[in-house]
């Protein structure tokens, strides 16, 4: 028989289940159950959150490999393979090694029908297990209670924010939101919360299980200035620890400090040069992503971000607005149909002076006329293309070397843009000309 390639496997996935969520554990834990899956490291971190988890997991991770530990990072969705999804040892996953970890799975789960996601998150589980980590970091997929990830009792519970995304799933309310991310709090084991304005439901669960709660702004905080960042926090035993002149950051210094919370109740070497270094070292893709690339002549700079829900829109104004471009800032935006449009653009149109939206590759998108229609009823300045590269390659004629070209409203946007980008760096190299 001929063996699978991850294309093909990735394709028999999508089709295995009738559909792509159905929240609920018992399927997984039976498979889990028979590949005798347990505990896939000695040390688990679990990361839920509205949004901020990617860069919380990425910095994490960053601060366990500072210290010579072997760690795993399982993420979610991916921009262009699905490797990306596994790490280990700060490598992705090799398609060889995913296609054996899917084989097994499949192998185990005999009449049980898995979703996509929990056909990957058991695989990732898999590759852990024989990989003889120290560590590994898990990023919830969805919610957190009914979410497959949280097949495995993790040491530290994180929860990095707390807004209404997925209202299908996790409820119209920060308080049921609040509730499913929860369940990722284990009993008499630490949960940590980034959220300034926790939900009374998040507290009620970790009182519940006796979770020594470590909450931003009362436990642990940070403080900005515009040359450097301080953090304060409380190791394990309530005493205070205290880092300061850390260098800025690009990515969001919130989820740093949620990470530098959790590192600390690891009990680990605690050397404030290195510490430094792992945070600034940090980087994830397509999460306040800025690139600069040479297109006709012109150089241009393209900032890549993945935000597509108001909480994260609101964050993204404020940097913005810390960092203004000499000349205009250009927008390239699309947004999935089941997200909050007016919530994404309010915050936004202040910080923008001229918009290109396109539809996303996928069924899922919201039409651009759509997109269109609702900023120009907030007065923007904006046209319609046939595709996110497209709109790019619009506003890169358009832009200067003094403009700022941002894209954002989904990973499938930033997926595009990156594409793109690949493809122009060869078509560089192939015309001999430095980029």
């Amino acid at each position: 028989m001929t063996q699978r390639t991850l294309g093909d496997w990735l394709a028999y996935l999508e089709q295995l289940h009738p559909s792509a969520i159905d929240m609920g554990l018992e399927r997984s834990q039976e498979v889990a159950t028979r590949l005798g899956l347990g505990k896939p490291a000695p040390r688990v971190v679990t990361v839920t959150g509205t949004n901020g988890k990617g860069s919380t997991c990425a910095f994490v991770a960053s601060l366990l490999r500072a210290q010579g530990l072997k760690v795993g990072v399982y993420s979610s969705p991916h921009l262009l393979r699905y490797n990306e999804r596994v790490q280990i040892e700060g490598a992705e996953a090799s398609d060889e090694a995913l296609c054996q970890a899917f084989e097994a799975v499949e192998a185990g789960r005999g009449e049980i029908s898995l979703t996509y996601f929990e056909m990957g998150t058991l695989a990732a589980f898999w590759l852990f297990q024989r990989s003889g980590l120290d560590a590994v970091v898990l990023e919830v997929g969805l919610g957190g209670r009914l979410d497959a990830v949280n097949l495995i009792d993790a040491d530290l519970a994180l929860v990095t924010s707390i807004g209404i995304d997925h209202s299908d799933w996790l409820g119209d309310s920060r308080d049921s939101v609040a509730f499913e991310k929860a369940g990722i709090f284990r009993s008499g084991r630490p949960a940590l919360c980034g959220d300034l304005d926790p939900p009374q439901s998040l507290l009620d669960q970790a009182a519940k299980l006796a979770c020594p709660f470590f909450l931003r702004g009362r436990d642990y905080d940070l403080g900005i200035t515009d040359r450097d960042w301080h953090w304060r926090g409380l190791n394990g035993k309530g005493q205070s620890v205290e880092l300061s002149g850390l260098p800025l950051l690009d990515l969001p210094m919130e989820n740093a400090a949620l990470a530098l919370q959790a590192y600390l109740l690891l009990d680990l070497p605690w050397d404030a040069g290195q510490i430094a270094a792992a945070l600034q070292g940090t980087r994830v893709v397509g999460r306040l992503d800025r690139r600069s690339f040479t297109w006709q002549g012109k150089s241009l700079t393209l900032l890549l971000d993945v935000g597509h829900n108001p909480h994260a829109a609101d964050y993204l104004a404020r940097r913005l607005a810390l960092r203004a471009p000499k000349g205009r800032r250009l927008a390239v935006f699309g947004l999935l149909a089941d997200k909050d449009l007016d919530g994404v653009l309010a915050p936004l149109c202040a910080q923008v002076q001229d918009w290109a939206v396109a539809p996303l590759p996928t069924p899922r998108t919201r039409p651009s006329a759509q997109l269109q229609v609702a900023l120009e009823n907030l007065g923007a300045s904006v046209a319609s293309y046939a595709s996110v590269q497209a709109a790019l390659e619009a506003q890169c004629a358009k832009a200067t070397a003094e403009d700022e070209i941002l894209l954002f409203g989904s990973f499938y946007c930033v997926g595009e843009a990156l594409e793109w980008l690949a493809r122009h760096a060869k078509e560089d190299v192939a015309n001999g000309i430095a980029g």
